[in-house]
């Protein structure tokens, strides 16, 4: 499925204003995509069936489910589109579209079935536009920027949840601006990307043969054996994602608990929190990514970020008192960011056929993130609910999602020797 005559991939330096509308682009996605998961769809299970809490993990885990099939699709035909747009900002488009017409449907459902429905469509929509963004990137970073860019891109990433909670929570109880509020800001921010962000016409492009649903459902996978180093860190990632997702989707339900507070008065807090995260975030993925770039190594920030998120993991699974909490978060968001930005430059590095079937190997990059998120928020009620009648054992909760993350850095640094 390669094509006869490959994509033009750019080895030289990208632009200061196409970094910029690339990184405002990132944190536009980002905002409508994450603010849901990390917070607005908690009010919203709250505000439909209060006391439910169990069923946000079936509302995000489905979702999750639903682009698992989506990205390699999307993927794998924006590899192959003909288009005067490019191959990856159609993609964005259609993507931007989606996501926006989810909106009226996740502020106005009446039960959670149609909020699990409408979050599905919302997945794919912003998933799908996030996913042609990085595509992009693949399509064009030169080693030397892949480091700063996945850095900054790692910075939006966690500070577009953080100011879309502080968003959100000047309206915690209006179902349709909690809603509508990080679409209005993040949508814009996308359509500058589009507009103008050059992407080189591909109607040129020749393949060697058809794509069929056979060829799709193969494209799925690929060989560890031929590609060590890339199955390593998608091993290493996996169980990663693993661990901090088992905790992201319960993030406003565990503090409420620990301030023994409801869960709608719960905002100021999670602001705090949120500025708090801003700046330990912006510190981790900043440094961790140009300095990798600077040094020409990646797995020393690898394990070091595993560690820093793993011992905030610990002080938050022991502590009650406020101010140790916002220690222990800080540290989280710091290891986060880190790894995020460090290990997104190690993914093209190790990338198979970057010239010609990035979106392919972008989205099977993206199965080591979107499994974990689906299967992991179902199974934190089991752990919750250990040694505790009322499913509210966070203790187990963190200290788990810190070995989990400590072991996945471990896979990275000690299995993907082809990068220093």
């Amino acid at each position: 499925m390669l094509p006869e005559r490959q994509a033009q991939v750019s080895g030289t330096k990208l632009g200061a204003w196409t970094i910029v509308l690339l990184v405002a682009a990132s944190f536009g996605s980002a905002l409508a995509f994450m603010v849901p998961m990390v917070f607005t769809l908690a009010l919203r299970v709250d505000q439909i069936d209060p006391g439910n809490q169990a069923f946000l993990g079936v509302i995000i885990g489905s979702g999750s489910v639903v682009t698992l099939l989506a990205a390699p699709l999307t993927g794998i035909l924006s590899d192959r589109t003909r288009s005067s747009w490019g191959r990856r900002r159609p993609f964005t488009v259609v993507g931007m579209i989606v996501g926006l017409a989810s909106v009226p449907l996740m502020a106005f459902a009446p039960d959670l079935l149609t909020l699990t429905l409408s979050w599905a469509i919302a997945s794919v929509g912003w998933g799908t536009a996030m996913g042609s963004i990085g595509n992009y990137q693949a399509d064009r970073l030169p080693p030397s920027q892949r480091g700063m860019v996945a850095g900054l891109t790692g910075v939006m990433a966690q500070v577009a949840p953080i100011v879309g909670i502080l968003l959100v929570g000047l309206v915690p109880r209006d179902p349709l601006m909690v809603i509508l509020l990080p679409v209005l800001v993040g949508t814009p921010l996308v359509v500058l990307f589009v507009c103008f962000v050059h992407d080189e016409d591909s109607r040129g492009l020749v393949f060697d043969e058809r794509l069929t649903a056979w060829g799709v459902v193969k494209s799925f996978g690929f060989s560890p054996r031929e590609f060590p180093a890339f199955a390593w860190n998608w091993l290493g990632r996996f169980v990663f994602f693993g661990g901090i997702s088992l905790t992201t989707t319960y993030s406003t339900f565990f503090y409420a608990h620990r301030m023994g507070i409801p869960v709608q008065d719960i905002a100021p807090i999670i602001a705090v929190v949120s500025v708090l995260g801003i700046g330990s975030s912006t510190l981790g993925a900043l440094v961790g990514g140009s300095w990798s770039d600077r040094l020409g190594r990646r797995r020393p920030f690898i394990l070091g970020s595993s560690v820093v998120f793993a011992v905030g993991a610990a002080v938050m699974a022991v502590t009650e008192a406020l101010p140790v909490l916002l220690c222990g978060a800080a540290l989280s968001s710091l290891g986060v960011a880190m790894f995020l930005a460090v290990n997104q430059a190690m993914v093209l590095d190790v990338l198979p056929h970057r010239e010609t079937q990035a979106g392919r190997f972008m989205a099977i990059t993206a199965f080591s993130q979107k499994i974990p998120s689906a299967i992991a928020p179902m199974l934190a009620p089991f752990i919750l609910a250990i040694d505790s009648a009322s499913a509210t054992n966070y203790a187990a909760l963190y200290l788990i999602t810190g070995s989990l993350v400590v072991v996945g850095g471990i896979i990275v640094v000690t299995k993907v020797r082809s990068v220093r």
